[in-house]
């Protein structure tokens, strides 16, 4: 349902897809916000165990490639609902979002850095910025009428910009 109508999806709906009665689904998730929570952190911990993963791939800078991806479907396909939910995890003084941050900085820098010294990356390729990005590209793609193809151009862009081809920049 977020996927399909983002952050502001029908909890009544969400209720009746999942097959339990709207009361069912508050008792276990009493706000929009809890709920929103607890989707995001299945997200973000799948992420994380990819990320994990792809460590030990043998080519890194695919390895690289294929969290980001993975990074950005998520933000498109989740619209909204990460935003929503930092913005009020930062308004509440919630560590929940400076937590999930971390991890997926801590994921993106691990991934990037095995590629850095590899040297399939630009070595100034820094993963704050990088993540950044990303979240750019799904920014920029999410409203369009074709987000995924533009998203995958966008994102083929800048991991052209990332891989090094020995050309000085």
């Amino acid at each position: 349902m977020f996927a399909e109508f983002g952050v502001d999806a029908s909890l009544d709906e969400i209720a009746r897809q999942a097959g339990v009665a709207s009361g069912t689904l508050y008792r276990h998730f009493p706000t929009r916000l809890d709920l929103t929570e607890a989707v995001l952190a299945e997200q973000v911990a799948e992420l994380v165990d990819l990320g994990r993963a792809l460590l030990t791939a043998e080519d890194e800078f695919v390895a690289l490639s294929t969290w980001l991806r993975a990074a950005l479907t998520h933000a498109l396909t989740y619209r909204g609902l990460a935003a929503a939910v930092m913005n009020s995890a930062l308004d509440r003084g919630n560590g929940l979002a400076s937590t999930w941050h971390a991890e997926m900085l801590e994921t993106g820098a691990a991934l990037l850095a095995r590629a850095r010294q590899s040297g399939v990356v630009v070595a100034d390729a820094d993963e704050a910025d990088v993540l950044k990005m990303v979240a750019a590209i799904a920014w920029a793609a999410q409203d369009t009428p074709d987000s995924s193809a533009q998203a995958d151009r966008l994102l083929a862009l800048l991991m052209n910009g990332l891989h090094h081809d020995g050309i000085q920049r």
